[in-house]
């Protein structure tokens, strides 16, 4: 359970801000481009992570790092207008192209865990699911999340986030219980986000 407490503190701050925020494009790719080696890739990116300890999740960060310019999803982030190519200001929702998705949930949501990898992002079925993410303080236990959202109006009933843990014991993963309450703390602080932003859009 620490690690989904630690995943709970970070939604309460301002969030990871990543090493590499600041640089360009060109500066990025001229960087990944120079990264051939497992090494080098690790040493460019600035992940936080031990590859000393585990070189597999370090490297996975440091290519998301390199490729994104930083962030898991890039310095931009990733909207429901991006991508549709369609400016997300003219409706909160995106109705017309299938299911009724709040942008604001949308947005929120993606914000609110943009430190965690991303497995898959569906703006028309209105899910996201993250990948398995561990902290440089406990790589023995990893989580992820499991995010629905269901309709075009921003309400509590819209929204669903279900957590998975697990813990490294005898060469496995093994499953772990989780606090239902912890769900709801996750749902909480996307749902702060998605006020802010429609707070910030009007």
């Amino acid at each position: 359970m620490f690690l989904l407490k630690l995943i709970l503190a970070l939604l309460s701050i301002l969030f990871i801000s990543s090493c590499n925020s600041g640089k360009t494009d060109e500066e990025m790719a001229e960087l990944w481009s120079k990264a051939q080696t497992t090494g080098k890739i690790i040493e460019r990116s600035g992940t936080k992570f031990n590859s000393g300890v585990n070189k597999q999740l370090a490297l996975r960060d440091a290519e998301t790092r390199l490729q994104t310019g930083g962030g898991l999803l890039g310095k931009g982030g990733l909207s429901v207008g991006g991508l549709l190519n369609r400016d997300e200001k003219s409706s909160s929702s995106v109705g017309t192209f299938g299911m009724p998705i709040n942008v604001y949930l949308w947005r929120g949501a993606l914000e609110t865990i943009n430190f965690m990898p991303l497995n898959s992002a569906d703006p028309i079925g209105g899910t996201i699911l993250t990948d398995w993410y561990s902290s440089a303080d406990n790589e023995n236990e990893r989580c992820k999340l499991n995010i629905f959202i269901s309709g075009a109006e921003l309400k509590t009933q819209n929204l669903k986030v279900t957590s998975f843990c697990q813990e490294f014991k005898n060469q496995k993963w093994i499953s772990k219980e989780v606090d239902i309450s912890n769900n709801i703390k996750i749902e909480d602080a996307i749902l702060n986000k998605a006020k802010k932003l429609k707070l910030q859009s009007s």
